[in-house]
């Protein structure tokens, strides 16, 4: 017995030592960082200096602007404006399209290999690329998009797209549509995953396509819904590059995001503390969000061998 604990005690040991770096990895730079921003959001922190403890100020500038006050951040209201609108578009409009493609995807053609490869390799190329790619394809006057507009459809002039306050943030959920290969690859994964046995049970009751999709396929796949809605508006919430590289947040703050307004005060204002602060208040978001939908997940989401 003494021999085994020995033996344990040396195997526990070695497993710390082995991930000791990462463990090293995620104390500096994950949760040092997440407590240290917890008390910079009550101070006044200009990156030089040493922090002024200033307490609950940059929440109440904070939640003054979100609430119309004048003393508040007159720019916060319209960058979370405009990221719940983002949010509540690009989400559902990307999931529709992925499901799309999935499906598609999921039948027997010739080449399905190659969709495949080709659908998921926007998901994987550079933010910085992409933005450019789209800067290009949706220029008003020599981009592809608006030719074919106008050669299609007869629409001239098309859109302004990036340039026009009414089309920039639809430009940019557009150009979201364009990496949803890794929901592609989730929701193939799972339409693959749906027993057989469940189509050949429905057919012989009577039920068609339509009746097969609705009632057998969408059920069995609303895991793999609820996995990708849930990263899905965690990721709408913190869309930051392509605003960044094709607009800085115009025409207008009609693209400024809630995460690029966080990154020009702290990186370009250098007012690090209440930078902090919007960054704790957008996490406290994103979590109730995120509870949320873990309580509503039991009355749409289905899981085998559950009653």
């Amino acid at each position: 017995m003494a021999a085994s604990k020995a033996r344990i005690t040396k195997n526990d040991l070695w497993g710390h030592f082995f991930i000791a770096p990462w463990l090293i990895g995620f104390l500096v730079f994950t949760l040092g960082p997440f407590i240290a921003s917890f008390y910079l959001s009550f101070t006044k922190y200009e990156l030089y200096g040493l922090p002024q403890w200033i307490g609950l100020k940059n929440y109440v500038t904070l939640f003054s602007g979100l609430f119309g006050s004048g003393k508040g951040d007159s720019s916060i209201w319209p960058a979370f404006y405009n990221t719940v609108y983002y949010t509540v578009f690009s989400v559902p409009a990307g999931l529709a399209v992925a499901f799309a493609l999935a499906m598609l995807l999921n039948t027997k053609i010739r080449g399905r290999a190659l969709f495949r490869t080709m659908f998921y390799l926007p998901s994987i190329t550079p933010a910085v690329a992409s933005a450019i790619l789209w800067l290009w394809l949706l220029n008003p006057t020599y981009g592809l998009v608006n030719v074919l507009l106008r050669d299609l459809f007869g629409i001239d002039p098309g859109p302004q797209w990036f340039g026009s306050t009414t089309w920039a943030k639809p430009a940019l959920i557009l150009m979201s549509l364009w990496g949803v290969g890794n929901t592609v690859v989730i929701y193939l994964a799972g339409l693959q995953g749906v027993p057989e046995v469940l189509y050949e049970a429905a057919s012989i009751d009577g039920a068609n396509r339509w009746d097969l999709f609705l009632h057998v396929t969408i059920p069995q796949m609303t895991p793999s819904i609820f996995f990708t809605l849930v990263l899905g508006l965690i990721g709408g919430f913190q869309v930051f590059t392509p605003a960044l590289v094709i607009t800085n947040g115009g025409p207008a703050d009609a693209t400024l995001f809630y995460l690029l307004h966080l990154y020009r005060n702290g990186f370009q204002y250098f007012k690090m503390g209440y930078a902090s602060a919007m960054a704790w208040f957008l996490f406290v978001v994103m979590v109730a969000f995120t509870v949320l939908q873990f309580r509503l997940a039991s009355k749409w989401v289905y899981y085998e061998g559950e009653g």
